[in-house]
């Protein structure tokens, strides 16, 4: 069945000398990998600028249910160009953050367009902004968890709980097992959880407490889903951030 859709790249493996296997998050089927062939002068190529880390593209190829063969993708082309993300230094550690993230975070996950709407829109958002985004990637990930089914209980906070990150619940005393936020860091998620791209830029954050939410988070999803490795990304962003 010829199936075309939207796609966010998320990530390439090396596939022979040749090829890479290419990881995308697709509207309609979720997350899926293809086999591209890639020019022999690839960095001069439009096929490897195409395969760069949440390029929006459009691709069309032949979806064969119950196959275990990765798909050859008849077309692969750019849907939307990025106006800033490319050229400021800030926004493509971000960017470079979020493909490594969202590679391993969402690879199990079943087919979702409200999922793949949420991360198009806040890419084009990143991509429009001229300031303020420094919370970006914090407020990005908080709510990405809705759509994972692990969303953090906020209802219940009062000043000076616990956040057990295991039960994503809010607690007057510490949970019995190690994985939880002291009141000093939990107080802010509540505030984190409530806010807009638009409206994040009242949140100030030194970029020593940006890291540390930052670390916190990416521990919770840590816990949430199998198997998440430590990111290579996350350095360079906690580096680009520092101040």
């Amino acid at each position: 069945m010829l199936t075309k859709s939207r796609a966010i790249v998320l990530g390439t493996v090396r596939y022979g000398d040749n090829a890479v296997i290419a990881h995308l998050l697709t509207e309609e089927e979720g997350c899926t990998s293809f086999v591209v062939r890639i020019p022999k002068s690839r960095r001069s190529s439009g096929t490897y600028r195409l395969l760069q880390p949440l390029t929006l593209v459009e691709t069309e190829w032949d979806l064969r249910p119950g196959s275990d063969r990765l798909a050859h993708p008849r077309q692969l082309r750019l849907h939307t160009p990025y106006a800033s993300i490319p050229l400021d230094p800030q926004k493509t550690s971000i960017a470079l953050f979020l493909a490594e993230f969202l590679n391993h975070a969402l690879g199990s996950e079943p087919p979702s367009t409200e999922l793949f709407h949420y991360t198009w829109g806040s890419l084009l958002w990143l991509d429009g902004a001229k300031s303020d985004y420094a919370n970006f990637h914090l407020v990005f990930l908080l709510r990405l968890s809705r759509y994972l089914g692990f969303f953090p209980g906020i209802r219940s906070y009062v000043p000076g709980a616990y956040f057990d990150l295991e039960s994503s619940t809010f607690s007057t005393t510490p949970p019995a097992h190690p994985h939880f936020l002291l009141p000093d860091d939990a107080r802010h998620l509540p505030t984190l959880m409530r806010l807009r791209y638009a409206t994040m830029r009242i949140f100030r954050l030194s970029g020593s407490e940006r890291s540390r939410l930052l670390g916190l988070i990416v521990e919770y999803y840590r816990l949430h889903i199998p198997s998440f490795p430590e990111l290579k990304s996350l350095s360079v962003l906690h580096d680009v951030f520092s101040t």
